[in-house]
């Protein structure tokens, strides 16, 4: 893991975002980071050092005149000893005394004197966000090499108002920290990937479609695993009901059609990962109210439609990726299915597994699959599907190397 054995000191400023400090601390020790807490006298209206420092298990700092925690020149050594700084919420206040070299408390202090990376989750009112005085320090902020995170659009917490302005969720904070201090090589730097994932939904009528039992675990890890190693990862996802990955520009669709056209327009790129699970077919014609059941009426007859073959189009596209790779998912004769899939869609690559109801793979958290090629095939064995991603994403990016 990236953050195992890294040390972030964490400021929490005074906002109600601060509540989330608490996850974020718990997803930063998990990932395996130590997480030494400062906190402001205005995050402390919101939530208590008590609770703050159980989670860190590490004591709190809070106070630039601390005799205690003073008698070393405490908030330079705070400063100096950690391996990134990490500011969330950062509000407007404390950002303001950043830009402008101001230092009149422990947490604008350490900021001053830190030589280390520092990261800010942004937390503020949109209209705090937007005003011309935020809009010139965050500027300042980042010529002067300082990192951002969000802040994300969404309802504000304190009012019923919407807009720019939400703290960065824990997970994507945490993946962000993850990216400013992952120094392992980038073999895919420079790269495009165009990856899909998740199930797609064909409408019926307004409350029933036809769709495929995909999680999206496999897709989304691949996409993650690929902008690890340096990828420009665009994910065009079907309807999941897990998180977007961080650092992946995430698109959000519902029916097979759509999927193809955001891939297109996703076009030109090095790398195309199909995994979603598109639905082969669609109702010729939904029905734009709700089918009823009448007694005595005949069960309605659907007309099924083929559904766009997005892997055969970007295997056969003009603009065709340097490196194709499909999926292939299968209940009988995986090999013989996926090599004739190879053929037929102008893959470079497919990754087969065997999905039949006993192996708990469609939907489940691990995979077993087989690599097909022309060379071959590889049978790896029952891994996580973020192993899988893993190992893949390093194939992919040897696989390019060579040419």
């Amino acid at each position: 893991m990236v953050l195992s054995g890294k040390r972030i000191l964490l400021i929490i400023s005074g906002g109600i975002a601060a509540y989330k400090s608490l996850d974020l601390i718990r997803r930063l020790r998990e990932r395996g980071a130590s997480v030494r807490p400062v906190m402001t006298s205005g995050a402390q209206q919101f939530v208590t050092p008590l609770a703050v420092g159980a989670l860190a298990a590490d004591h709190v700092f809070t106070d630039l005149f601390s005799r205690q925690d003073e008698q070393d020149v405490g908030h330079i050594r705070l400063a100096r000893d950690c391996d990134l700084v990490l500011v969330a919420p950062a509000t407007a206040d404390l950002m303001a005394k950043m830009a402008n070299g101001l230092a009149d408390d422990l947490a604008s202090t350490v900021l001053l004197a830190t030589d280390r990376p520092v990261l800010l989750a942004p937390a503020m009112n949109p209209h705090m966000w937007s005003n011309a005085a935020t809009k010139r320090n965050v500027a300042t902020l980042q010529g002067d090499g300082v990192h951002f995170i969000g802040p994300m659009a969404g309802e504000m917490a304190e009012s019923r108002e919407a807009g720019v302005g939400r703290m960065a969720e824990p997970l994507d904070i945490a993946a962000a920290a993850e990216r400013l201090l992952d120094t392992s090589p980038k073999p895919l730097a420079g790269r495009k990937a165009i990856v899909t994932s998740g199930p797609t939904h064909e409408p019926i009528d307004p409350v029933r479609y036809i769709a495929n039992r995909s999680s999206g675990r496999q897709g989304h890890a691949i996409a993650s695993a690929l902008a690890r190693l340096g990828a420009d990862v665009t994910l065009v996802s079907g309807p999941v009901t897990i998180a977007d990955p961080a650092g992946v520009k995430t698109i959000h669709v519902e029916r097979a059609e759509e999927m193809r056209d955001a891939v297109l327009t996703a076009l030109p790129a090095d790398i195309a990962v199909m995994v979603a699970a598109v639905a082969d077919w669609r109702v010729a014609s939904a029905s734009d109210q709700k089918i009823k059941k009448h007694p005595g009426e005949s069960i309605p007859t659907l007309a099924l439609t083929e559904n766009p073959d997005i892997l055969k189009t970007i295997g056969h596209h003009t603009l065709r990726p340097k490196l194709v790779v499909g999926f292939a998912a299968e209940t009988q004769d995986v090999d013989s299915n996926a090599k004739a899939k190879l053929e037929r869609k102008g893959a470079d690559m497919i990754v087969a597994n065997d999905v039949s109801p006993t192996t708990g793979i469609m939907g489940g958290v691990r995979n077993r699959v087989k690599i097909v090629t022309r060379d071959g095939i590889d049978q790896w064995p029952d891994m996580a599907k973020e192993d899988v991603a893993t190992k893949l994403a390093e194939m992919i990016a040897e696989r390019l190397r060579r040419g």
